[in-house]
């Protein structure tokens, strides 16, 4: 789950990281009210989307007078803000989040991710900071430094010095640093995270050490434990089909593609979408309706799929395992009579009782073409999407 940049602001000021204090605007008239509130006499306005490069769209300014930030505040609030990180429709615009502005001398990068082959933290630190981390790793990677955290002895000082010499910090700045460090870690794994970004991580002009922006991931899974946090998702920054999946325990990601496909088992679906492409074809979605499948979810996925305007024909694999393939004939069959399906459908079912789910369709007088060979199955579902 992503959050916003004042959100994860939030959680950053509740770590003891240093931030800026912020005030959040969802009008032009309460303009005036953040500037007097953080005082100063110039500003940073952000909007505040689920997707980087807003600065280089204008979604990201710096303000020295009231009048420019109503202008500010009315060119974004209620529209969409379109960046190389969002598809073409862009990300709407509720909220725009004002700061104070900071002298910076020198912009740094820090990051924290879960690194699964080293069971392990990874801390990421580059001297390269208020640039793309990813171009820095290919064009110069001996700029980047990493430390694994080991989360039975947590992070030790040793491992905050030699990022503090690598980052050239002179010893106050060090010292600060050990302590963002440690408390960066501690944030990280108290609140279930996946990603920390914080690009860039400034020196200011008096020498301090300041997170300038935040970028946080929250591992879904562990939201159930996270209520506070899971309070925090923005279901307008997120595709509604996705949302409606996820209500439902369904695992489902929009494509670019025109074939809708519905497959229990996250393996499968890979493998599924593979065969479609290989065979020349482009995939509508991702759609795991998963290993236990019920008449229900699969009529409920049928659906989503459908919602989907782009979708010309769907293919659906299921291999029968845990579920019985004559109950996914039953809710395919249910779910077409339903919905009053008029695009085609091409159903390979394998495994458990498929012969007889097999049966059920073909006497179904429906307009369901099935085949249990998977390549078959592909092709065909090419060829009446074309």
């Amino acid at each position: 789950m992503n959050l916003h940049e004042y959100q994860a602001k939030q959680i950053f000021a509740d770590h003891n990281l240093p931030v800026s204090k912020n005030f959040l605007v969802t009008n032009s008239k309460e303009v005036k009210k953040a500037f007097n509130v953080i005082g100063g006499d110039k500003w940073v306005m952000k909007t505040q989307v689920h997707a980087g490069g807003r600065g280089k769209v204008g979604g990201v300014k710096l303000i020295d007078n009231i009048e420019d930030g109503i202008k500010f505040t009315n060119q974004w609030i209620g529209k969409r803000l379109i960046s190389k990180q969002t598809d073409e429709k862009g990300q709407p615009v509720s909220v725009v989040m004002v700061e104070p502005c900071i002298e910076i001398e020198k912009e740094l990068y820090l990051s924290a991710v879960v690194d699964r082959s080293a069971k392990a933290i990874s801390i990421i630190a580059s001297g390269e900071g208020g640039v793309n981390i990813e171009e820095v790793a290919e064009t110069n990677p001996e700029k980047i430094f990493y430390e694994k955290i080991d989360l039975i002895i947590g992070p030790q000082p040793y491992q905050a010095r030699r990022l503090s010499e690598a980052l050239h910090l002179d010893a106050q700045q060090s010292n600060e640093f050990w302590n963002l460090f440690k408390n960066l870690v501690k944030m990280f794994v108290d609140c279930d995270m996946s990603l920390v970004e914080i690009n860039p991580l400034i020196i200011t002009s008096e020498g301090h050490l300041h997170c300038l922006d935040a970028k946080v991931n929250l591992d879904s899974n562990a939201l159930f434990r996270q209520s506070n946090l899971a309070n925090m998702r923005d279901l307008s920054q997120e595709d509604p089909q996705e949302c409606e999946a996820s209500n439902h325990d369904l695992s489902y990601v929009s494509l670019d593609g025109n074939i809708g496909c519905m497959v229990n088992g996250a393996g499968l679906a890979m493998g599924t979408m593979d065969t479609i492409k290989f065979y020349g074809g482009e995939p509508a979605n991702f759609l795991d309706v998963g290993g236990a499948a019920t008449k229900e979810r699969v009529a409920k996925a049928f659906k989503i799929i459908l919602n989907d305007p782009k979708v010309k024909v769907i293919l659906v694999n299921i291999f029968g395992g845990i579920v019985r393939c004559d109950l996914i004939a039953e809710g395919i069959i249910a779910a077409v009579k339903e919905t009053e399906l008029v695009i085609p459908i091409v159903v390979r079912l394998e495994g458990n009782n498929s012969k007889l789910g097999s049966d059920m369709l073909q006497k179904s007088s429906l307009a369901i073409e099935s085949d249990n060979d998977l390549e078959n199955a592909a092709k065909k579902a090419i060829l009446l999407a074309e």
